[in-house]
């Protein structure tokens, strides 16, 4: 296992500075290191304990990135949420809960130690592997489509706000989202709205085109520009939520990797649920609708309306999913 080396775990440990740390459990990982909790651990060349581990971000004297692994779950879980209030807290791990001391950060982060050199990766001689890097999100691949999911769970109301449920096909079409019914588009972890053409004919011309079903030309040149034409969107969209759902439905009848499918706090009596597969990240309330992105639709985020089959496969999902302890 890379970054075992008891010379390279002294190092980090002497004169650590904690920047922050973040929590590797089946329940609650970086979603952008992988789709599960197996394939989280894996990119850190880390064994998926059951119980987790608690990573925790530094920098030593000399500035160098270190990722210090510890078995102590809940003493990182208590550093996060005292964070998260605005507490401070003295993250001061012993040294018989570090696991590994791996050079390098598998997360990008923003801010550095006071008082020493810039975070620089640390010298070969002192680390035992190559150092971690963070996953490249600078183009739409699987790590960017994890990333955007992240962003629609945690601004769900945002994202919500943009759908009019009248615009999703009747139930007879299945629980599919429609082309009035995208949200928008998800780049670089952050999000845009979708931009709606404007109808450029005003007073009697306008009713009389509504009233003939008519449509100008060039509103249409204007939806083709921004959406590829809507019905080829539909049906290309269409065709990936149909793989996904019916991927998500064959997880209640064979679970999958640990982490795939994850529950968490929602507003009221609701969940919000995660799940992942190969080319997919699905968002979704257990008493409301989901949101899907998929690796070859770059940036696209693609809703998914109730209908008749998606609570009750939400609501299997949600029986089966991890949750936090």
């Amino acid at each position: 296992m890379a970054g075992t080396d008891e010379d390279a775990v002294a190092a980090a440990d002497d004169a650590l500075y904690v920047l922050t740390a973040v929590l590797l459990t089946p329940a609650k990982f970086p979603s952008v290191l992988g789709d599960d909790y197996p394939e989280a651990c894996a990119a850190l060349g880390l064994a998926p304990l059951a119980d987790g581990y608690g990573l925790v971000f530094g920098q030593d004297g000399g500035g160098a990135r270190w990722t210090v692994v510890i078995d102590d779950v809940s003493l990182v879980a208590v550093a996060i949420a005292s964070w998260d209030c605005g507490m401070e807290y003295d993250l001061s791990p012993d040294e018989h809960t570090v696991v590994a001391a791996l050079p390098g950060w598998p997360l990008a982060l923003a801010v550095a130690a006071p008082g020493v050199p810039a975070p620089h990766d640390p010298d070969p001689e002192t680390a035992d592997g190559p150092p971690l890097t963070p996953p490249d999100t600078s183009t739409w691949g699987s790590a960017q489509r994890r990333l955007g999911a992240d962003e629609i769970a945690l601004q769900w109301a945002m994202w919500r706000e943009q759908i009019d449920d009248a615009a999703f096909p009747s139930p007879n079409g299945g629980p599919t989202g429609g082309d009035k019914a995208v949200a928008g588009k998800v780049s670089d972890g952050e999000t845009t709205d979708r931009d709606v053409p404007e109808d450029k004919a005003t007073g009697d011309e306008a009713s009389d085109n509504e009233s003939s079903g008519e449509r100008a030309a060039g509103d249409e040149a204007a939806e083709d520009k921004i959406s590829g034409g809507a019905e080829k969107e539909a049906r290309k969209g269409h065709s990936g939520i149909r793989r996904v759902l019916a991927e998500a439905r064959a997880y209640v009848d064979s679970p999958p990797p640990l982490g795939r499918v994850r529950s968490s706090f929602a507003s009221g009596d609701a969940r919000t649920l995660r799940a992942d597969g190969p080319g997919w990240s699905l968002v979704a309330r257990t008493d409301d609708i989901a949101f899907v992105l998929l690796d070859d639709e770059p940036g696209e985020v693609l809703p998914v309306g109730r209908g008749p089959e998606l609570p009750g496969l939400l609501e299997a999902l949600d029986k089966m999913a991890v949750r936090p302890s």
